[in-house]
């Protein structure tokens, strides 16, 4: 499942207190120091071509693209555009904050708009210059990863994919296989090769030149503090502060990820069924020890016949299952997964599931789909290594099924099939490793006792890795700054503007 932080629709809730902050000197403006190159030329301009009508709502708004080198090695070759918005401070400006919403494959551009909106009269946007940039092939990026076509993604999501015999295990390899070959086919070997994080924050080096500033201000959510903690081990000096929340730890190996992931959501899969409990008429009842019994007696047929809803695709089991994690990210969430269910239950509309995995899949109401999804896979694909042996996935199989049955189809057959990763045309350019230690004081971690897509012991472990203060929200969602809980945000504000590092600290 992806990473992605939900700041573009929770931070409209949110209310940033100024708390008696004051705004230190801006940094100075750099040269290009020994080993870097010029900053490349751009010209800034309306973000009409980003943002279509949204520009509207952020008129001082101000939009390039900035090139990068396709290949390290032929720097003076073909050239990916990085689309860049940039929303000047209001007022006496520190510095750019650059923010990053996760994924890997949600677009920048997008969140830094809508954190602009969100905290406007906020000390956040008076004091800092609101940067969001696209990686390579994401976002509003050229070129954007395209792997599969708006068809082609409908009858993917058909397909339930859960027959683990040997012969169906063999036809979802075969799916995945092409897929992984379509996109070699599309975007070409080389412009792969270069997509993943370690590239990615060097170009954030790069967009940081462009603006002229000698360090940035960074935010990141989910996937975004892969991203940052690559960023403060390559150029250490250049953060002046940074917020990593819902962290990824980067010791982390692809199956202990999946394992504890899948274990987190399955946490919150029992918290919302807590509290769907509370109600009468709760589709998965009031006993704990059915709540998972009952759920698969609502979506498991789904795999033999769609589940009923007014538009004509009908609930596929892939769908439900999509759609039922995408709810578990926030409670904001949990009513539109409580109306599936009961469609489903009922044999009437179980449209609201559908809504929750369109939005998941980038679907728009005219079956057209953004890029999230094929760029989420060609980032993650080449940012570690990944298992090729059908014995681990065979395994990995049996352990989400113990952590995790809510999401689990059928028995345990011993078999299982092998990630699109495991068929990636490209290798990996990262390995996992821990976080060398970052400069005392530019760094904060934010983790959340209850976050299903990068629990709570991720952040405890990056925190101890980069020697940084660990802010602890106890809460269940997926991230949690910026989400109008004061304590953090006040918390959050004041290291941000004046530099007032916290301690550990429990909200």
């Amino acid at each position: 499942m992806g990473r992605t932080s939900r700041i573009g629709s929770a931070l409209v809730y949110c209310t940033v207190l100024a708390m008696g902050v004051t705004a230190p000197p801006a940094a100075a403006t750099p040269n290009a120091g020994p080993g870097q190159a010029s900053a490349p030329q751009v010209t800034w301009g309306s973000c009409q071509r980003f943002l279509g009508d949204g520009a509207r709502d952020i008129p001082t708004a101000q939009c390039t693209t900035v090139p990068v080198p396709i290949s390290d090695a032929d720097p003076a070759g073909p050239q990916a555009q990085l689309a860049v918005v940039k929303i000047p401070a209001t007022g006496e400006r520190i510095g750019a904050l650059f923010v990053n919403p996760g994924g890997p494959g949600a677009s920048a551009v997008d969140s830094a708009a809508g954190m602009s909106f969100a905290l406007a009269g906020s000390p956040i946007t008076q004091h800092f210059d609101i940067v969001g940039f696209d990686p390579r092939g994401v976002g509003y990026s050229t070129p954007a990863i395209r792997c599969r076509t708006d068809a082609e993604f409908d009858a993917w999501r058909r397909n339930p994919m859960v027959d683990y015999s040997p012969a169906g295990v063999a036809a979802i390899e075969k799916i995945n296989s092409n897929l992984a070959k379509e996109c070699a086919d599309k975007m070409g070997a080389a412009f792969l090769a270069g997509v993943g994080t370690d590239s990615a924050a060097k170009d954030m080096d790069t967009v940081r030149q462009v603006l002229g500033d000698a360090q940035i201000n960074y935010l990141g959510f989910s996937y975004g503090t892969e991203l940052g903690t690559a960023y403060v081990e390559k150029f250490p000096d250049r953060v002046r502060a940074m917020v990593l929340d819902g962290a990824i730890d980067p010791a982390q190996g692809t199956v202990d990820s999946i394992i504890q992931q899948m274990t987190g959501f399955q946490v919150v899969f029992n918290d919302y069924a807590a509290d769907c409990a509370k109600s009468a008429g709760c589709p998965l009842g009031t006993d704990p020890a059915h709540w998972v019994d009952r759920y698969h007696q609502l979506v498991d047929p789904l795999v033999t016949k769609p589940g009923p809803t007014s538009d004509p695709r009908g609930l596929s089991y892939q769908d439900a299952i999509t759609g039922t994690f995408n709810a578990l990210y926030t409670p904001q969430y949990w009513k539109f997964l409580t109306s599936g269910l009961l469609g489903l239950q009922r044999g009437s509309d179980a449209g609201d599931l559908l809504m929750l995995a369109d939005e998941y899949d980038g679907r728009d109401p005219y079956g057209r789909y953004s890029n999230g999804q094929d760029a989420f896979n060609a980032v993650r694909c080449v940012d570690g290594p990944t298992p090729t042996d059908p014995a681990v996935w065979a395994d990995i199989d049996r352990r989400t099924r113990e952590l995790a049955p809510f999401q689990a189809y059928g028995q345990f057959t011993g078999f299982a099939p092998r990630d699109l990763c495991a068929f990636w045309p490209v290798p990996p350019t990262s390995a996992p490793h821990p976080a060398r230690a970052a400069p005392p004081g530019s760094v904060v971690v934010v983790s959340t006792t209850h976050d299903p897509a990068t629990p709570y012991e991720a952040g405890v472990n990056l925190a101890r890795e980069l020697g940084a203060p660990l802010i602890t929200f106890e809460g269940t969602q997926h991230t949690a700054v910026f989400n109008g809980n004061e304590c953090i945000d006040s918390t959050i504000v004041k290291y941000f503007v004046d530099q007032t590092v916290p301690g550990n600290l429990t909200c």
